[in-house]
């Protein structure tokens, strides 16, 4: 029996959703749409999504909670939007935004070009800061990811590229003895 899936999501009053058979889409600031997985169906009561399933069988179980989640996740999306925030850690290490690009210099010989997807929005401040915003939190923490994994934060001085709330444990280094 899933406890999430069977949550009514409330609708705010500056997002629009329609919901055509199997398909849910979201408009807000932004537009986002999914379809629905199989065993599941959403309908929309006075400004609430509530997601039914078609049986009681532990697979449908499951397709109600995740179809509920992705959908709430969907219309705070395009009313609010999502943010995750990284940290440069390290002598020389920074990033650059021009246009769609984020050049970050590492420590590497080369800098790093990344491609930023459509629809999200990368800021960097002081060049050591970098803010990954959009309406998809899948696509955000996905780009928050590539980002980070170019440069992990390192055990021992914790240089690198982290989560602004990730905490590092730093090991000792080796004693001469």
């Amino acid at each position: 029996m899933s406890r999430i899936g069977k949550k009514p999501i409330p609708v705010p009053a500056n997002v629009k959703v329609t919901i055509n058979g199997a398909e849910v889409i979201a408009e807000g600031k932004s537009k986002l749409s999914m379809v629905l997985p199989e065993l599941v169906k959403a309908e929309l009561v006075n400004n609430t999504v509530i997601v039914s399933r078609d049986d009681e069988t532990r697979r449908s179980s499951a397709m109600q909670g995740l179809a509920r989640s992705l959908i709430n996740n969907m219309i705070i999306g395009v009313g609010e939007g999502f943010k995750k925030e990284l940290t440069i850690i390290g002598v020389g290490y920074k990033a650059q935004v021009a246009g769609n690009k984020v050049t970050l210099n590492l420590g590497y010989s080369n800098p790093i070009e990344y491609t930023v997807p459509e629809g999200i929005k990368v800021t960097v401040v002081d060049g050591t800061k970098i803010t990954v915003e959009g309406a998809d939190k899948q696509m955000v923490g996905q780009v928050a990811a590539n980002i980070r994994s170019f440069r992990k934060p390192e055990p021992y001085k914790g240089k690198g590229v982290r989560y602004a709330d990730e905490n590092v444990i730093l090991k000792e280094g080796k004693t001469v003895g």
